[in-house]
């Protein structure tokens, strides 16, 4: 493999950037998913057909059985999705959905106290990116859709504050996750003088992109912060068209939605999914402390748990929820199975692009596009520049390969090589730009599954999203790099935030010039 010409080389850069450009210009996501796979297939078997046919049929089948084995993590997404695609159309048969419209509508006076409720949920929904997008997603939109909200805002406000607080919250998968490589960089340099958990705090308050995207994300729900094409959207919202007219009717809104249901129905299935996650999470994380011998802490916990059967578990106890609604209703045997197959085939457009996101998300981790990318700097370089290109660098792997963990198991490590071997100084800041630009490059993704699940949640047309997200993501990558550049440069925290601050104010006032003009 290392005489191999497209292996890590400029090469491998192909495929994601063909399907990202293609899904872009098209939106016709899958078609340029399907073509980037295709070409990162024949570059990996070296334009071989019939060879790159067969390793693309292998990787296909990998996703759903690995090793010998059931690949559990991608079966159970997948079937947490198919379980909330029959929550979302259980409810809606109900007329629970309708029900907690109008009981919000009767609370809810305005427009941004509409947003407020899904900015805030977030402080709920915190623990996963996953359930926070799917679930808020569901909760929120009878609402949004009621003030006039366009699903693009919606899926901006679950985008925007999912993966930010996750990766700031150590008592969240990323949180856990991300302590845990911590943990074992600082073993692997003997640096025993500090806790894991003490470093990702510290790390915590350098990631200038979560934490001022969050700040973006209040002031949007203020209101009048409606940058680049999100305007457009929530002009047509408040013209009664919530999606594009010849894309059909998206997930979650459905013919055979009822009035009279009750909102305690949405609330007891919403409040058992979450419940049954969260006790999920904490046992199977407890289990495998268990085995290890360890003692439990519910950070030892939460990084060991396995969030897949979590979810699932959650799933099915939202499903059996709505199951007695429905009983109560005394539905009829063919109203059940209209009702479960709406709520599949509402989330199988949600399914396609996910599996064809980690079909090519393996292909590009076959071509090592990330570590030449990580390459490209591993040479002499100012100290100062560290930060900010370790931000820049984590932003275009986690956009070409669609995955900020990837991105964190890659470029931590490598952060962390770069900085001890300049300055040990910068090892703490070089690895919080790394979180910052791996959130980045996520937020702008088309093939990022974050991102696929934030426009399921909001039922928004996926290159809707990214497109409207993008304008609110480039800004902060701006503020962010001043902060990181004045990091860097003084190496204070203080300095480095006072410069971000700056940075923001000073975009603010760009976007707030582009608009009166």
């Amino acid at each position: 493999m290392d005489t191999h010409p497209f292996i890590q080389s400029i090469w491998s850069l192909f495929p994601p950037v063909l399907a990202i450009v293609l899904a872009i210009v098209t939106r016709r996501v899958l078609l340029s998913l399907g073509l980037g796979i295709v070409l990162a297939a024949l570059l990996l078997l070296q334009f071989q057909p019939v060879a790159a046919f067969t390793h693309l049929a292998g990787k296909v089948f990998n996703l759903f059985w690995d090793e010998g084995a059931v690949n559990e993590w991608n079966v159970n997404i997948l079937l947490f999705l198919l379980l909330l695609g029959c929550i979302i159309s259980m409810l809606s048969r109900a007329g629970a959905t309708h029900a907690f419209a109008e009981w919000a509508q009767a609370r809810i006076k305005s427009r941004r106290q509409a947003k407020v409720m899904t900015g805030l949920l977030v402080f709920v929904f915190f623990i996963d990116d996953y359930f926070h997008s799917l679930s808020v997603g569901t909760i929120c939109r009878p609402v949004t859709d009621r003030f006039g909200i366009s699903r693009a805002k919606l899926a901006y406000l679950l985008d925007s504050t999912a993966a930010p607080i996750c990766v700031l919250m150590p008592i969240s998968s990323w949180g856990a996750y991300i302590i845990a490589l911590i943990g074992g960089i600082l073993a692997s340099y003997g640096l025993t003088g500090q806790s894991p958990l003490a470093a990702f705090l510290t790390m915590g308050a350098m990631n200038f992109y979560a934490i001022f995207t969050l700040l973006m994300v209040i002031l949007v729900i203020k209101g009048g912060w409606d940058l680049g094409p999100m305007r457009r959207h929530e002009r047509r919202a408040l013209d009664g068209e919530l999606y594009d007219a010849d894309k059909g009717t998206p997930p979650g809104v459905h013919d055979h939605e009822r009035s009279g249901g009750r909102v305690s129905d949405l609330l007891f299935a919403i409040g058992g999914l979450t419940l049954v996650t969260l006790a999920g999470l904490i046992w199977t994380g407890a289990q495998a402390l268990s085995e290890a011998g360890q003692a439990f802490s519910l950070l030892g916990a939460l990084e060991n748990t396995n969030v897949g059967r979590s979810l699932v578990s959650g799933g099915i106890a939202g499903v059996l929820i709505c199951a007695l609604a429905l009983v109560r209703e005394r539905t009829s045997a063919r109203d059940w199975l209209h009702t479960l197959a709406v709520g599949i085939k509402g989330m199988l457009p949600a399914i396609y692009i996910l599996l064809f996101a980690w079909t090519i998300a393996g292909l590009i981790s076959e071509l090592e596009t990330g570590k030449y990318l990580a390459s490209l700097v591993q040479q002499n370089l100012p100290l100062y520049l560290l930060p900010a290109i370790l931000f820049v660098l984590a932003g275009i792997m986690a956009f070409a390969t669609g995955t900020s963990w990837g991105t964190f198991g890659v470029m931590l490590p490598i952060a962390a090589d770069m900085t001890m071997a300049i300055d040990a100084q910068m090892l703490l800041p070089g690895m919080a730009a790394v979180m910052a630009g791996a959130v980045f490059g996520d937020h702008c993704s088309p093939i990022s599954d974050t991102t696929i699940l934030s426009s399921t949640g909001a039922s928004c047309h996926h290159i809707d999203h990214v497109v409207t997200q993008l304008p609110y993501a480039l800004s902060m990558a701006v503020v962010s790099i001043t902060g990181f550049l004045a990091l860097g440069v003084t190496g204070s925290l203080l300095a480095g935030f006072a410069a971000a601050a700056m940075g923001f104010v000073l975009v603010l006032g760009v976007w707030a010039a582009v608009r009166r003009g």
